[in-house]
């Protein structure tokens, strides 16, 4: 048995349990990372974050990642499947970082973190932290859903925040309640790698104050239903924005079960970047026997 320290965050409700391992020397097996999230025999949480630096760590990507970003961002779902990215785990790890003294914001107040999707941009915001996402696509996979409890299947648009991301409209607040996401909802056809499925509902109104408002629930990639997915409300915001057309807003409110959170779409030379603003908590440190 080894004896590991950890500490457990979350963001709206999305928790994790992060692990300092600073010369990438933990290596933890899937179906031990499954055992740490266990909210029965484990800690509990929707996935883990290895706190690594870049350089230490042999992936390719985190090798890439070291020329612009001290540290990197192991993130593993519940399952022990590997991950590229997560919205509301990016904050809850630069948290981690600058509140342990691992780093600090520089003089443009940015801290850059590598993923799996690349290098990120997180800096402080009035309601916690937010960050840079990247350009944002239309991945092109735009499948039918089944859910369960939904009376017919429905279309799907198909959107990349770094991982992909299936958004499903629904017309009203009780469709949204009545969705059963015990069940994993079913994709056709499905897709290679998977995604994060959303249903989302619009506010009425859709936009005030120059603000769009949406209500969410997530199913998560080998992680099953939580309260919030922070690449998912992105993918979510952008989805509505794409269907509102042109005059569609840049600003959006996202409501989810665990709380709320801010999507800004920045337009750059590159193209449309989304970010992610919300509220990133560390909860209690403890140490584990695996």
């Amino acid at each position: 048995m080894a004896r590991i320290e950890f500490t457990k965050g979350h963001g709206t409700g999305n928790d994790f349990v992060l692990i300092a391992d600073p010369d990438g020397a933990v290596e933890l097996a899937p179906d031990q990372v499954a055992a740490i999230c266990d909210r029965h025999f484990g800690i509990g949480a929707d996935g883990v974050l290895r706190v690594a630096r870049a350089a230490a760590l042999e992936e390719p990507v985190a090798r890439a990642a070291a020329e612009y970003a001290e540290w990197f961002m192991d993130y593993r779902n519940a399952d022990g499947s590997v991950a590229e990215m997560c919205g509301n785990g990016i904050r809850v790890f630069a948290r981690y970082l600058l509140d342990h003294g691992l780093a600090e914001l520089d003089d443009a107040g940015i801290l850059r973190i590598g993923t799996r999707s690349g290098v990120k941009d997180v800096v402080e915001s009035e309601d916690g932290y937010a960050a840079d996402l990247g350009v944002w696509t239309l991945s092109g996979d735009d499948p039918v859903v089944h859910a369960k409890s939904l009376d017919v299947a429905r279309p799907g648009l198909g959107i990349d925040v770094g991982n992909p991301h299936v958004v499903v409209a629904l017309a009203e607040i009780a469709e949204l309640e009545s969705i059963d996401l015990a069940s994993a909802p079913l994709l056709a056809p499905e897709l290679p790698a998977g995604a994060n499925i959303e249903f989302v509902v619009p506010d009425e109104p859709l936009v005030v104050d120059g603000v769009g408002r949406i209500r969410m629930r997530v199913h998560e990639r080998g992680s099953g239903e939580t309260l919030s997915c922070g690449t998912g409300v992105v993918a979510a915001a952008l989805a509505t924005r794409y269907y509102a057309g042109a005059g569609a807003p840049d600003e959006w409110r996202v409501d989810v079960p665990g709380g709320r959170l801010g999507v800004h779409v920045e337009l750059r030379e590159d193209g449309e970047h989304a970010w992610l603003s919300g509220p990133a908590e560390l909860v209690y440190s403890g140490a584990i026997e695996i």
